[in-house]
């Protein structure tokens, strides 16, 4: 009821800056009293992946909380982890406003923030901050200045900050919102990088006495072969995860609706069925050697047991959960059974 009440007001406002307060709202109060407004208790369902043990199996994706601050506040409300970021080795304040819209009646949103952070350091004490004891995952990218050829070094930079205080961490190649960066998810690129993080994770390792997984973040807009050529290179370079999907640059389902042809990635409803089907396509390349998170377009229940039943070890959500709240978590969690 809260959660109805509260959106019928944000949704008045321009999306960031509901974003914005949203945000605000929840780091004031994650460790007071009001936090009984969106805290609930979920159905407790453990299974391990990429050898963590999650309480349940549904995250908040990446892009919501992009710095870090609000954590214990979406614990509270029973996700099974929370994947924070994108973030980058600097700040960088992303693409113009406006940049972020709602297509209502779609449950739907288009977004072209463009890796809008406060920087890795930041991130990194909000971890340091964290009361709970929620599984952090985090989630790095590349500057918008760095070259792609050199976007490697960006990437092993957020790895070397954020590896002792992440559970898992998700190397992002897959936002439509920074230019060129969805090209180092082929070839000889995505070898290079996806090695070279591996020879770090090794490294750090043995530095901090812990193994931290790393996942791949792609996108939905790939073709049969490219989700191949992806699901060799994950193997072969033994990377422990792969998040499908990222948002979409597909329109056909929104062109008609009010912002329906803004640029940037549409998620939301209208992404499920192309993200279940890559989900489809990559378990069957992968054939139980990598797990998969799941994430596009789920906003019921049943979308949710679609995402598992493709083939998905975890699911996400994020704008589902703009659309729906907290109890979304719950309803997925009341109808979840493992197999």
């Amino acid at each position: 009821m809260f959660y109805k009440i509260a959106q019928k007001f944000m949704f008045k406002m321009d999306a960031e800056r509901a974003h914005e307060l949203a945000l605000c709202s929840l780091k004031l109060t994650a460790h007071s009293p009001f936090n009984g407004l969106y805290a609930q208790k979920v159905k407790s369902a453990p299974v391990t992946v990429m050898g963590i043990t999650f309480p349940n199996p549904v995250g908040l994706a990446a892009g919501l909380d992009k710095n870090g601050e609000c954590i214990d506040a979406f614990h509270a409300m029973g996700f099974g982890f929370v994947e924070v970021g994108t973030v980058t080795p600097k700040a960088q304040f992303g693409n113009p406003r406006p940049r972020l819209f709602r297509l209502e009646k779609a449950q739907a949103i288009i977004n072209r923030m463009g890796f809008n952070n406060k920087g890795v350091d930041y991130l990194v004490n909000n971890l340091k901050l964290m009361q709970s004891n929620a599984l952090v995952g985090v989630n790095i990218g590349k500057n918008k200045d760095t070259p792609v050829e050199q976007g490697k070094d960006d990437y092993l930079i957020c790895m070397d900050k954020v590896y002792p205080y992440a559970a898992y961490i998700t190397v992002n190649i897959s936002s439509p919102n920074t230019p060129g960066l969805r090209s180092l998810q082929y070839g000889a690129l995505l070898d290079e990088l996806l090695l070279s993080l591996k020879d770090k994770q090794a490294e750090l390792t043995q530095k901090h006495g812990k193994y931290v997984p790393l996942a791949l973040k792609i996108a939905p807009d790939l073709s049969m072969d490219e989700i191949k050529d992806i699901a060799t290179s994950v193997i072969n370079s033994q990377f422990d995860g792969i998040i499908a999907t990222n948002s979409t640059l597909e329109r056909e389902a929104v062109k008609h609706l009010p912002f329906g042809n803004e640029a940037g990635g549409l998620s939301g409803q209208p992404l499920n069925h192309l993200s279940t089907s890559v989900v489809q396509q990559l378990s069957d390349c992968v054939d139980g050697k990598v797990p998969i998170i799941a994430v596009g377009g789920i906003t019921t229940a049943i979308d949710a047991r679609d995402k598992f039943d493709a083939g998905a070890s975890l699911i996400q959500i994020y704008s589902g959960f703009i659309y729906q709240g907290p109890q979304l978590i719950k309803r997925i969690m009341d109808a979840y059974s493992i197999k």
